[in-house]
């Protein structure tokens, strides 16, 4: 289990291992408030009635980790753009903000305490009907050219997928770390890397040094991709819930600066606990 300091977690739930009863499921649903129920009851597959229980799950019980607030104490909030957020105060890490996100086997979640985070969940999964290339291709225009060089020739079709989902999840990453909604166009964030170390980001052809990012394999089908970059950036729904926007270089630098550690895994059991 990787160590975990201040505000900062990275947790991971395997939900393909969770195969609860209709009892266990309405039990651990109960632990939410009920306001939260309807966005996990809409929809019909048990898939992805467990994938949206387990986010909004993960959320309640890492504030409650982070700082000791009871469930039933925790007031989560969206932003008009449906970023959540939390709308209680707290002394220890007034810029507490959390990203979840889920796809295949896998939920997760990723907090600090001071800048802004995303976190990117993605199943590379193969295209059915037609090829990898013609996949990515409906995709092209989220793409810049010099991203699309690069991963139409990453070699090999499957290759050329996961090279396009790379690509894809960081992009997902950042929007999401900056609360912004599906409006925001893709083709205006351009990334660089050295093999998929030293990842940086160009926001409308200009380097931005406000942010970093780290790609994550999960297994051979899953990666997960981390964003981290400064509270200014965020939009202007999302940035009116943190009590600090102004962050002085030296420690914007020295959180950024932190090595991202391994997720750590958790089961829905485990979560369940920790409101005891």
């Amino acid at each position: 289990m990787a160590v975990e300091e201040g505000g900062v977690r990275r947790w991971l739930v395997d939900i393909s291992r969770w195969r609860p009863s209709p009892a266990q499921f309405d039990a651990a649903a109960a632990l939410l408030p009920p306001h939260e129920r309807p966005a996990i009851t809409r929809f019909v597959r048990d898939d992805d009635r467990k994938r949206a229980l387990v986010s909004r799950l993960l959320q309640y019980s890492l504030v409650h980790h982070v700082l000791g607030i009871p469930f039933h104490q925790i007031n989560i909030r969206r932003t008009i753009e449906g970023k959540p957020y939390l709308q209680n105060g707290n002394a220890a890490f007034p810029n507490l903000n959390f990203n979840a996100s889920h796809q295949g086997d896998y939920v997760g979640i990723a907090s600090e305490p001071l800048c802004l985070v995303g976190l990117d969940i993605v199943s590379i999964s193969k295209p059915q009907g037609e090829t990898a290339t013609e996949f990515i291709s409906n995709f092209s225009s989220y793409l810049t050219d010099r991203e699309w060089d690069y991963i139409i020739s990453a070699g090999t079709p499957q290759e050329v997928l996961t090279e396009f989902y790379r690509y894809w999840c960081l992009k997902e990453a950042f929007v999401k770390a900056i609360g912004s909604g599906v409006g925001f166009g893709f083709h205006r964030l351009e990334f660089h890397h050295v093999h998929w170390t030293n990842i940086s980001i160009h926001i409308d052809g200009k380097e931005s040094r406000k942010w970093r990012f780290r790609i994550f394999k999960l297994d051979e089908m899953h990666l997960a991709s981390i964003a981290k970059g400064h509270p200014e950036d965020a939009v202007s729904s999302y940035k009116k819930t943190l009590p600090n926007v102004i962050i002085e270089e030296e420690k914007l630098h020295a959180t950024l600066e932190i090595p991202e550690e391994a997720f750590t895994l958790w089961t829905v059991e485990q979560l369940t606990q920790l409101q005891d």
